[in-house]
């Protein structure tokens, strides 16, 4: 996968051995004899700047890299506007870098961050969508997929369902490779064309998937720290802002949240590599850990220099003590490891605060252990009413992903309990249009095979024991230690069922596509890999979330030997349960595809 690739445009002048970064739209001088990089969409606006810079004569080279393929028109208009101002000779180079999209861990990517409502759920099921709209989206959601396989560097095998937005990608994303695999001079695709390491004897599999295959999920009120920090904090391309009250005092609810302070979660980080999945108590328990062990270790540092009566002494004269002084000079040394240490261990305190502040303001443990057991047992909980009708337990929003998660997983809901419910989230002050933009999708979707939660579900272990000490820095008291049972989500077992081959009902109507097959165009004759798969790539079209994310690592995980995969996840965007269920005020509550489905039956 390669590195991340950016919303924004920028230019990197380069002077001596530093570099100098500017976005491209800022005011920049001339600076004579400097070459200049550019890395920006092939847009009217930035070939224009483009341009703008070629008649100031900005810089002594330029070497313009565009993120997607730019088009012939533009690529005219800028050779029209460099004879204008007389620097064709100065114009290096000018590549294609398709790198259209953001990868924000090895195994996760996005497609768009900024600007990503215009591939959002909500404007792929709008009622009103205008076709020449749809094929806009589609074919912005094509470009960016033709992008990863080009930098990947690999043909895969695509697998989607009928009927909906992933589809249309299917189609779409195969005719654009076979149309570049058709032109083997220039195909993206040959082995004079790819970098080393890049080539396998293996396909992978690229299955793609509607949002509405799972609407629950989205929904779900989590239980693991790198999800739980997306739904209840500000988690976005793997930097988390928090106000800064936070770390001074995490349990003042009327504290002002008026500044912030940015953290960033990153592999290099071994605590967040390690935890990032783990269930939240884990996550809690071991910063505990960590933080028993440094200071620990700093006690330690602290007793050898006072043995040695070397107190408020610096750390030079530390560092110049004789042979005899061995240990204290290992300890010193390892000061800068145990600071950095210090650093980070700071930070995942004040983000573990932060939620834990979140998970006991609004009760999430006991939305989190009801909603595991409503989805995984697929029948209704009585309880449900009482924590709607209960002010002290959550949020209104809260409340509705509560009930949404039950009506979706539960088909014994009459009517009249319905209207009750609905009464009663009405009460409570939750927005109604979601809850209506649902019952139109389910009386749809009983024409097709509603997914199925089994398997999952929680228990409570013992209290938090280690946490609940006069010097712990978490205060779990009245939280509920939930161990999450293992288990595979509707995506994971889709995944599964094509990986291995599996014949079920739930990928029977899955279509086939091979865009190595150049003489086979329909998927129903094309002749079919029969070997499980190893390698795949998902794609969910209308929003995805990192739930599945680490559903998904944690299946592939757990094969091992002959049957061990290598998964890959990847979305429009990635959102959290707020952003789902609204979107820059706009409630997400029409059902495109299914009411246009609906028309085409009548």
């Amino acid at each position: 996968m390669a590195k991340p690739s950016i919303g924004g445009s920028f230019v990197a002048s380069i002077l001596d051995t530093k570099d100098l970064f500017r976005l491209v739209h800022s005011d920049r001088e001339s600076i004579p004899d400097v070459p200049a990089v550019y890395f920006l969409m092939p847009t009217e606006e930035n070939i224009q700047r483009i341009s703008q810079d070629f008649q100031n004569g900005l810089y002594d080279s330029y070497f313009l890299n565009f993120i997607s393929p730019i088009s012939r028109q533009k690529l005219e208009d800028l050779a029209s506007s460099a004879l204008s101002f007389g620097c064709v000779p100065t114009i290096s180079k000018i590549f294609d870098q398709y790198l259209n999209f953001i990868s924000i861990e090895d195994d996760l990517f996005i497609l768009k961050h900024q600007s990503s409502d215009d591939i959002s759920f909500y404007a792929i099921n709008r009622g009103d969508i205008k076709d020449t709209e749809m094929d806009i989206i589609m074919d912005s959601i094509v470009d960016s997929l033709f992008s990863v396989f080009v930098t990947s560097g690999a043909v895969p095998i695509i697998r989607c369902p009928r009927g909906n937005a992933a589809e249309m990608v299917a189609e779409k994303l195969d005719k654009k490779l076979r149309e570049n695999l058709r032109n083997s001079r220039n195909s993206l695709f040959n082995a004079d064309t790819l970098h080393s390491g890049q080539l396998s004897f293996q396909r992978p599999l690229l299955v793609l998937l509607d949002r509405t295959v799972d609407l629950a999920t989205p929904l779900h009120h989590t239980w693991t720290y790198q999800a739980l920090a997306h739904d209840v904090l500000d988690l976005a391309l793997n930097r988390v802002t928090l106000a800064e009250d936070y770390a001074h005092a995490a349990s003042d609810h009327s504290r002002p949240k008026k500044k912030t302070k940015s953290y960033d979660l990153n592999p290099s980080d071994r605590f967040w590599s390690l935890h990032k999945g783990s269930p939240f108590p884990t996550v809690a328990s071991s910063v505990q850990e960590e933080l028993d062990h440094y200071r620990a270790c700093e006690d330690q540092v602290k007793h050898l220099k006072s043995a040695m009566g070397l107190d408020g002494e610096s750390d030079e004269a530390i560092s110049m003590i004789s042979d005899n002084t061995a240990k204290l000079t290992s300890a010193v040394s390892s000061l800068p490891e145990l600071l950095e240490k210090k650093r980070l261990i700071d930070l995942h305190t004040t983000v573990a605060t932060a939620i834990l502040d979140e998970i006991k303001g609004r009760k999430l443990d006991v939305y989190f252990e009801i909603e595991e057991r409503v989805m995984s047992k697929s029948a209704f909980d009585r309880s449900l009413m009482e924590l709607i009708m209960d002010p002290e337990k959550g949020s209104p929003e809260d409340k509705l992903r509560l009930f949404l998660i039950a009506y979706i997983c539960c088909p014994s809901m009459t009517e009249v309990e319905f209207d009750q419910y609905a009464s009663a989230l009405g009460n409570a002050g939750c927005d109604m249009n979601a809850l209506n933009y649902v019952k139109n999708w389910k009386a749809f979707s009983k024409m097709a095979t509603m997914p199925q939660y089994g398997g999952g579900g929680t228990k409570t272990v013992g209290m938090f024991s280690r946490l609940m000490t006069q010097g712990s820095q978490f205060v779990m008291e009245g939280v509920k230690n939930l161990v999450v049972k293992k288990h595979n989500l509707p995506v994971t077992r889709i995944v599964d069922a094509l990986l291995e081959q599996k014949n079920g009902p739930e990928v029977e109507e899955y279509r086939y596509f091979d865009p190595k097959l150049l003489r086979f165009t329909d998927s129903n004759s094309i002749p079919r890999a029969t070997t499980p798969f190893s390698d795949a790539i998902v794609f969910v079209v209308g929003g995805g979330n990192y739930i599945e994310y680490h559903n998904l690592l944690d299946y592939a995980k757990s094969k091992t030997g002959s049957s061990q995969k290598k998964l890959i996840y990847g979305t429009t965007q990635l959102i959290n349960a707020s952003q789902f269920l609204r979107q820059d005020g706009t409630p997400y509550y029409t059902v495109g595809f299914a009411f246009r489905a609906i028309k085409e039956t009548r």
